[in-house]
């Protein structure tokens, strides 16, 4: 595959990822590619009657830009390249309409956080080559009808937020990480690297992406249930001593659980707190879930790190707990939102 011959891409999930994603393609000059999304409810409609408006970091004017927008996956043709920026926990619900998308050269750039439904596929790493997670793909559909020799793994570095439908808004210049299961450098994926750099999206490729994976997760096990929790933005749960402490013996769990898998995660535990400190009174993506009344993604960020844990005999005590807290909470928040 090469860039020219990338002619049709689905955005499946315009959110905030997905949208600024959409609207960045579709803005990109010097490309005869033709983006479309696939959205629902307000934002949708917003989307078709006047395009995603997006407000890069420190703009003083979005970036507005058009495109096909349908709830309805099979009104649009077969796809070169669908980029996913569904949650982990909402992509079982969604293969129907992504294998609708799908033709026989189909590649799949999934945006996730957490450890991904496709983690075993062609890892020469842990000695669990081909391992399927029912937690991720209770049955086995997004092994059989995607498949994951189609899946390009992404880690986002990139702040975002739906502000009002049919509007996202960059919180940073953000980054991010594309890798083969495999780890070769392929066609396919320097061609999707080279489309996405010329539309503004900064892009790196990795020939390890479970290293960068479990970097992202040190982060995302620890902040976003806790946000949750406590309804604490990032600085609050740093400023406080108890749960900072909580926050470095997640990633400590996470840490244990990716080398029992044979990853490598190279910044100690002191540094990625440190880190931490710098990143100010952001709001997390569970956090803004809980307050929206949607679904947390519990899953991929916690669950997933809990029974990898026993998978490798590695104990996650402190991670167990929160599990059970943040999916009672969940539990409630759902059946006050309904």
């Amino acid at each position: 595959m090469t860039s020219s011959l990338i002619k049709n891409i689905c955005v499946y999930g315009a959110g905030a990822l997905g949208g600024a994603i959409a609207a960045k393609l579709a803005k990109a000059e010097g490309t005869q590619t033709q983006i479309s999304v696939v959205a629902r409810g307000a934002h949708l409609e917003a989307i078709r009657a006047g395009g995603i408006s997006l407000w890069e970091a420190d703009a003083d004017r979005p970036i507005i830009a058009s495109m096909a927008a349908t709830a309805d996956a099979g009104e649009l043709p077969p796809q070169d390249l669908v980029v996913t920026g569904l949650k982990g926990h909402q992509l079982a619900a969604a293969v129907p309409g992504i294998a609708k998308l799908l033709h026989s050269g189909t590649r799949v750039v999934m945006i996730l956080n957490g450890v991904p439904w496709w983690y075993f596929h062609r890892d020469r790493q842990s000695g669990h080559a081909e391992h399927q997670m029912k937690e991720l793909d209770p049955n086995g559909d997004l092994w059989r009808l995607i498949g994951p020799e189609r899946i390009i793994g992404c880690v986002a570095y990139q702040g975002a937020e739906v502000i009002a439908p049919g509007e996202v808004k960059l919180s940073n210049n953000g980054h991010f990480i594309l890798g083969e299961p495999s780890g070769e450098t392929t066609a396919d994926i320097e061609a999707i690297a080279a489309l996405l750099q010329q539309a503004g999206v900064n892009i790196s490729i990795s020939s390890r992406i479970r290293d960068d994976i479990w970097s992202k997760l040190m982060g995302n096990a620890a902040f976003n249930p806790i946000s949750a929790l406590t309804l604490g933005l990032m600085s609050d749960i740093m400023d406080d001593p108890a749960l900072a402490a909580m926050v470095g013996q997640v990633m400590s769990e996470v840490k244990a659980v990716a080398e029992a898998l044979g990853s490598q995660i190279a910044m100690s535990i002191e540094e990625r707190l440190e880190r931490s400190r710098q990143i100010g009174p952001v709001r997390t993506s569970m956090l803004q879930d809980l307050l929206a009344g949607k679904a947390l993604e519990i899953t991929p960020l916690v669950g997933v790190l809990v029974a990898l844990g026993r998978l490798t005999n590695v104990p996650t005590p402190v991670s167990a707990t929160i599990l059970a807290l943040v999916t009672q909470l969940d539990r409630k928040n759902q059946q006050s939102a309904d």
